[in-house]
């Protein structure tokens, strides 16, 4: 029997309300600004499609999956297909990807739980990019008015 892999968490404590920080995770044009420049296009929908089209590490990607949970202010959930990974697009080579906001302190905890890794280097990886995510995302809303 294998060893079961584990999510990739990363979270962040940010200083603005849960409503603000929801609207710059579900805003196409605030996401663009602080997940390097990636369209969104989606319409929030549960089951609906959403796309991620941008450039990572100098290669052009168009990502897509769906809409698994919508639960505003608190929770959204996606599936995540890459085909930079080389991988054939089936459902056991997704990614599950979770959204979870909570209030804490004078602000919002913002967690990002990646699921259905294939290995601990993934999730290393995947733990390292989410957490850039989350501190350009506490960037960017410090920088608004």
């Amino acid at each position: 029997m294998s060893e079961a892999i584990p999510d990739a968490v990363a979270s962040v404590e940010v200083p603005f309300p849960v409503d603000r920080v929801w609207k710059a995770l579900t805003d196409p044009a605030e996401i663009n600004k602080y997940f390097f420049g990636t369209n969104v296009v989606t319409e929030w929908r549960v089951g609906g499609p959403i796309v991620w089209r941008g450039e990572w590490r100098g290669k052009r990607y168009e990502d897509h999956g769906r809409v698994v949970e919508f639960d505003p202010p608190r929770r959204l959930r996606v599936t995540h297909f890459s085909p930079l990974t080389g991988l054939p697009d089936l459902p056991e080579n997704y990614h599950t990807v979770t959204y979870e906001l909570a209030e804490a302190g004078n602000g919002t905890q913002v967690t990002i739980t990646q699921g259905s890794n294939r290995s601990r280097d993934e999730i290393a990886e995947a733990e390292k990019t989410w957490q850039m995510v989350l501190g350009n995302l506490r960037d960017y809303l410090s920088h608004q008015d």
